[in-house]
């Protein structure tokens, strides 16, 4: 049987584990949010950055990626490790809507909203001021927002928050 894997930040776009099936999914009740403060991809504890969550509310159209049943150990140890870091993610499998009209259920990461790293809803202002400059071990936070918020526009997903958010970093950098 095989494993289904929902993604809306950057495992949409840079899963790094095999898979046979890739189409675009939707989960209702959860949005994508960039809520939670990154302590280690995409910042530090002392210059934290944002990255993606799964929070209430809403839906979120993402991926979900289809992964043969002989990769499913050593594809949620790898989710694990990527996902988990600093356990600011619950592991919840969630029905996801595939674009081909079959529901499936999904391992998928939300946000723990009593976890420290949640950030909640910030205003532009200061989701700007936590992306500029961070930086943490998978690069700068400004080049996650932004290849997120490209790879989106690409898949046809309206999301107003994140792409204001991409020109408004992007005018600040030409400046």
């Amino acid at each position: 049987m095989s494993l289904f894997v929902f993604g809306y930040g950057s495992l949409m776009w840079r899963p790094g584990f095999p898979y046979k099936d890739r189409q675009y999914a939707t989960i209702r009740g959860r949005h994508r949010s960039l809520c939670v403060y990154s302590f280690v991809h995409r910042g530090t504890e002392t210059r934290p950055g944002l990255v993606m969550g799964l929070d209430r509310g809403g839906a979120c159209r993402g991926v979900v990626f289809e992964v043969d049943d002989a990769d499913r150990d050593e594809v949620i140890a790898y989710l694990r490790a990527r996902e988990q870091v600093t356990n600011v993610y619950l592991e919840r499998t969630l029905p996801a809507l595939r674009a081909d009209g079959t529901t499936v259920s999904a391992l998928t990461y939300v946000v723990d909203r009593a976890h420290r790293q949640y950030a909640g809803r910030l205003s532009l202002e200061e989701t700007v001021e936590w992306v500029r400059g961070a930086v943490g071990q998978s690069g700068p936070n400004e080049d996650y927002v932004l290849a997120t918020a490209d790879h989106l526009v690409e898949a046809g997903v309206v999301d107003p928050r994140l792409h204001v958010l991409a020109e408004r970093l992007r005018a600040l950098d030409g400046a």
